[in-house]
């Protein structure tokens, strides 16, 4: 086993813990605070006023900790430029609605623009210079690959946002995206190691920084990732489920971000068909339970119970 691995981890945690008591002073300074929605759930109102932004933290332990190891392992480049690329986008979308006070942050067109001119450049990569077949590994087939041709082009294009916008949904709770990512992370640390990879260094990095964040993002949160963070870990998750050529198994370890993504789906269908009747308490899912009267640390635990019981699934599909 190798325990060199360890390093990057623990690089990563100790930045992720010192940006803390930097940063979080610095975005209450800049007024970056979080605002709540007046109909949502009640208990979150007090919730106004904490910092958000805090994503800031992690891409900074990222980075960093990826920087020192990228000469060895050139093969991060590509999983770094997804993740620091949708964490700009997140990082621009809260300054617009935070510091500028433009209530919708970036349009939604624009948002969409942005997250594919990053996949494109992704996809080029992994094609052309990284040379990464795009075939993908079928879990519980005992290591054969399904071959789609050009059509999984577009399927990746469909899997990188959508992961990434499944994260950010997910991202509603004190330490729920932190949760069930630094699982999601872990797994795919385990498989990178064990396959020798080459993108280790930057699977540990983010196991690191996501465990120095949830110090602070641990309920109550003194801080929140914002769509700076949870952009960020989306684009992590996807770029790494390619580098590995597993991307069908975002589907198994990342359910709970599938889940949220057709949970907001489905309440917005129904609502449009049956004129107005909700099919959830509130969407996403997260908000469901909590209306239920299930406590904010019960979600976050129980999502956080099934994603480390599907990566233990995912690794017996291996």
């Amino acid at each position: 086993m190798d325990f060199t691995m360890v390093i990057p981890v623990l690089i990563a945690f100790v930045l992720s813990v010192a940006a803390g008591p930097v940063v979080i002073p610095v975005l209450r300074r800049l007024k970056m605070d979080q605002t709540e929605r007046e109909d949502g759930v009640k208990s979150h109102l007090k919730k106004a006023g904490t910092p958000t932004m805090g994503g800031v933290m992690i891409l900074f332990a990222i980075a960093v900790t990826s920087l020192i190891y990228v000469r060895e392992y050139p093969k991060v480049i590509p999983v770094l430029f997804v993740t620091i690329g949708f964490g700009l986008v997140g990082f621009l979308d809260d300054y617009l609605k935070v510091v500028l006070h433009r209530s919708d942050g970036l349009m939604p067109m624009q948002k969409m623009a942005l997250q594919i001119v990053i996949t494109a450049i992704f996809a080029f990569y992994i094609v052309k210079v990284a040379k990464i077949p795009l075939t993908m590994l079928i879990p519980f087939s005992g290591g054969k690959y399904l071959n789609i041709g050009w059509f999984a082009i577009p399927i990746l294009f469909i899997a990188v946002i959508g992961t990434v916008n499944g994260v950010n949904f997910t991202d509603g709770l004190d330490g729920l995206a932190s949760s069930v990512t630094v699982l999601v992370a872990t797994f795919f640390t385990v498989v990178a190691i064990g396959t020798k990879s080459g993108i280790e260094p930057i699977t540990c990095a983010v196991v690191g920084a996501l465990l120095g964040f949830l110090l602070f993002n641990v309920y109550p949160a003194s801080v929140f990732m914002g769509d700076t963070g949870s952009l960020a870990l989306g684009g992590f998750v996807a770029s790494t489920a390619y580098m590995l050529q597993m991307p069908l198994f975002i589907i198994i370890v990342g359910l709970i971000y599938l889940v949220e993504v057709l949970s907001v789906m489905i309440q917005v269908t129904y609502f449009k068909k049956t004129g107005g009747k909700r099919f959830f308490k509130m969407a996403p899912i997260h908000h469901h339970f909590e209306l239920c009267g299930w406590s904010e640390t019960r979600v976050v635990a129980v999502f956080s119970i099934v994603t480390a019981i599907l990566c233990l699934v995912a690794l017996l599909a291996l």
